[in-house]
């Protein structure tokens, strides 16, 4: 199936190539998503009279993202999840969370422009992609806790492995304490001499 990009697609071309897709990518994506038509003579010469118009939504729209991307870009956004002593979220944090988390700190963001690499299963400071436009992409920080009170020890650059291996070293310092504090209390003990009765000589 042939199509003429209305826009710059990654991995595809950019706006007004001619390019090969298959039936199904063309039909169920690009067709309905507005990106592409049927590359026929007569949308090509609708394309070729619209270009310059499509041209100038695209600059439009690409600055909008660019200024969009300049506030956005480096942002950290904390999603409260649970998980298990070891940091394994119960479940996982997906584009939709991100997106969600995004728009709760004051940005606009769709689910569909969250790129994750992989699914986001572990509690600690991940690194998402956000494409806010074709040619406009930037970097935002999820962080993922159990508490807003750990989500600000990881974003001071702690690990939840650092905390937990703080957190069994102040118990063992505490148990040892309280080992020496039996040990020099018995010690106490053994230092009284008891000097049985009657035993005083005259």
């Amino acid at each position: 199936m042939e199509v003429i990009l209305l826009e710059r697609v990654a991995k595809l071309g950019q706006m007004g190539d001619v390019v090969s897709v298959k039936q199904g990518y063309g039909r169920n994506f690009l067709l309905p998503q507005g990106k592409a038509l049927r590359a026929t003579a007569a949308n090509l010469k609708t394309f070729e009279n619209q270009k310059a118009q499509l041209e100038a939504q695209n600059l439009e729209a690409r600055g909008e993202a660019e200024a969009v991307a300049a506030k956005l870009d480096a942002q950290q956004f904390i999603v409260i999840r649970s998980a298990s002593d070891s940091g394994a979220l119960y479940g996982s944090v997906t584009a939709r969370d991100a997106a969600e988390a995004a728009t709760t700190g004051g940005f606009t963001v769709d689910k569909k422009q969250i790129v994750l690499n992989r699914p986001i299963k572990d509690l600690g400071l991940h690194d998402v992609t956000v494409v806010l436009h074709p040619e406009v992409r930037c970097r935002i920080e999820i962080n993922v806790a159990r508490s807003a009170d750990e989500a600000a020890l990881q974003a001071s650059g702690k690990s939840i492995q650092d905390l937990a291996a703080e957190a069994e070293a102040a118990a063992e310092f505490e148990i040892a304490e309280l080992f020496d504090d039996i040990g020099s209390a018995a010690a106490d003990d053994d230092s009284l001499v008891i000097v049985p009765e009657g035993n005083d000589e005259a």
